[in-house]
C-alpha cells in the first residue's frame, strides 16, 4: 500500500538531510504543503502553481532566485525519459550518472527538446523563522550589492526597489533597518506582473518592467526567442540519436 506521501506525489523525504524525490506531476503549491509540517520548503517561487517537472523543463523561477538560484542549482538528481523510450537517471539520490552528463543542469530550460523528467531530487531549505520586506529606490542596487546584507530576494518594479529578509528575527529586523525602507508586502503582485510578462531577457542597466539585477534577467513584455548553444544542440543530438 502507498504512504501518504507516495500517493501525493513525494516519493521519498528526509527531513534531517533536506533533500526529497518527487514525481514530476506534483504541483509545487503540493510539494509546499507538505514540506511546511516539517518546517521546511523547496526555495522556488515561479507565478502559477507549475509542476515541478515544468519548473524544470522551463527554467521557471521567481523572487527568491537572487539567494536561492534557479532549479539548475536546486535539483540534486533527475530520472528523465528520452525520446527514443530510454529511461536514465542522473545525480544525488536517483542513484547513478549517465555517460558523465549532468542531465539536471541539461535539461534546466531544455522545454522538452530531450524528452520528460519523471522525478527529481530536491534540495531543502528550513522555514525562516522570520520575514520582512522593505521598499527602498533602485540607486541604492550597487551599495546594497556591495553590503554585508543577505536579501533573499530584491526585485525592481518601476520606481521601486522591493528587499526581502529573511532567517532569525533578529538577524531580519537588524539588516531590515539597516537598509532602510518602510515595510511592504509585494510579493504577490510581483510574482503577478512576472506571470503577465512574456520575454526573459539579460540585463544591462536598461529600464524594463521587472528587474531581478543580482541574475541580470529581466522581464518584458514581448515573447523572446533563446536559442539553445550549438554544444547544448550536440549534447541532444548525442542523447536522442539511435545507438
Amino acid at each position: 500500500m502507498q504512504s501518504a506521501s507516495e500517493a501525493s506525489g513525494i516519493v521519498e523525504h528526509e527531513p534531517g538531510d533536506l533533500t526529497c524525490i518527487v514525481e514530476g506531476g506534483l504541483r509545487l503549491s503540493a510539494l509546499q504543503t507538505l514540506l511546511g509540517e516539517h518546517g521546511q520548503r523547496f526555495s522556488l517561487d515561479p507565478p502559477g502553481d507549475p509542476r515541478l517537472a515544468d519548473c524544470l523543463l522551463h527554467d521557471l523561477s521567481g523572487p527568491l532566485r537572487h539567494r536561492f538560484g534557479t532549479m539548475r542549482d536546486l535539483v540534486i538528481g533527475v530520472a528523465v525519459v528520452l525520446p527514443d523510450g530510454t529511461r536514465a537517471h542522473s545525480g544525488g539520490k536517483v542513484v547513478k550518472n549517465v555517460a558523465g552528463y549532468d542531465l539536471g543542469k541539461l535539461y534546466c530550460g531544455s522545454e522538452g527538446r530531450l524528452g520528460t523528467v519523471e522525478r527529481l531530487a530536491l534540495r531543502l531549505h528550513p522555514l525562516p523563522a522570520a520575514a520582512r520586506t522593505v521598499v527602498t529606490t533602485p540607486d541604492r542596487w550597487a551599495d546594497l550589492h556591495r553590503s554585508g546584507l543577505v536579501p533573499s530576494a530584491v526585485d525592481i518594479v518601476d520606481s521601486n526597489m522591493f528587499v526581502l529578509f529573511e532567517g532569525a528575527a533578529t538577524a531580519v529586523r537588524e539588516q531590515a533597518a539597516t537598509l532602510g525602507g518602510d515595510a511592504v508586502e509585494p510579493w504577490d503582485g510581483v510574482r503577478a506582473l512576472q506571470g503577465r510578462l512574456r520575454g526573459r531577457v539579460r540585463w544591462g542597466g536598461e529600464h524594463a518592467p521587472l528587474v531581478r539585477p543580482a541574475p541580470r534577467v529581466a522581464y518584458v513584455a514581448e515573447p523572446v526567442e533563446r536559442p539553445w548553444s550549438a554544444l547544448a544542440e550536440r549534447v541532444a543530438e548525442a542523447l536522442c540519436s539511435p545507438s
